[in-house]
């Protein structure tokens, strides 16, 4: 099949499940979601087709580093030798950096002392990815974890997911405040699965996993129309700095 073809398939199977979505949407809660999330999948499906041609000879990815080590200082970062990020604090996102896509090698040091680094890593990026560079743990056992960014959101949509990067909590689920679980059992270092969303703003809450027992409120996130979000969990349950979030968007 074409791929112009595959577009319009795509977009047909879209319209039919957002109709049937707009159908459940006061009757049935459940078939609402149900039909909106493969809406939601096709739009997404037609949009990566979408894509022109020079988009994709660019050659260039895109990373930014998010610093969530709950005991290091700030840091700078350095790409291949050359100073890319200075200063960097816990809780803090970099400016995104555009490189050809290829290997690279990372360093990480304490900021202002580049003597003895606290992290050093070879990555590979590609052509047209977008990616979130983390370090976790602690800064004696420092390690950076690449997260795959999905910014293309369907028009007049918005889309979440959430990463757990606390590293003394255990599972836990997000739900919306009083109500259903929408990411049920996240482990420290997992990222979920994007989950796409009629633009809001809604309080969420996140608990224990299998319990009501709240560890953390998330109160008035807003989700805007066109807008890919990251929702994380950063800080410590049991010392400082203590259990907090950040949401970003992609």
């Amino acid at each position: 099949m074409s791929e112009k073809r595959k577009q319009t398939d795509y977009l047909q199977k879209a319209t039919m499940y957002d109709l049937l979505a707009q159908l459940y949407k006061y009757t049935n809660p459940h078939l609402h979601i149900h039909f909106y999330l493969k809406h939601y999948k096709y739009m997404n499906k037609a949009m990566n087709l979408m894509r022109s041609p020079a988009q994709a000879e660019k050659g260039e990815a895109q990373i930014r580093i998010l610093h969530t080590s709950p005991d290091s200082p700030n840091i700078d970062v350095y790409i291949n030798g050359n100073s890319v990020v200075k200063d960097l604090a816990f809780k803090q996102v970099s400016q995104i950096l555009h490189l050809k896509a290829g290997k690279y090698h990372i360093d990480i040091y304490p900021a202002g002392n580049m003597v003895d680094s606290v992290l050093n890593k070879k990555i590979t990026i590609e052509e047209g990815k977008s990616y979130t560079l983390t370090t976790i743990d602690s800064v004696n056992k420092m390690r950076l974890l690449v997260f795959l960014n999905q910014p293309e959101v369907p028009e007049n949509e918005a889309k979440v997911r959430f990463i757990q990067l606390s590293p003394d909590t255990a599972a836990l689920d997000i739900a919306v405040k009083d109500r259903d679980v929408i990411f049920p059992k996240v482990s420290y270092k997992q990222a979920t699965e994007y989950l796409g969303l009629t633009p809001m703003t809604v309080d969420l809450e996140v608990r224990t996993a299998g319990t009501k027992d709240i560890l953390l409120p998330l109160p008035k996130a807003t989700f805007r129309p066109n807008e890919s979000y990251t929702l994380i969990l950063l800080g410590l349950s049991k010392n400082t700095p203590e259990l907090q979030y950040i949401y970003i968007k992609d």
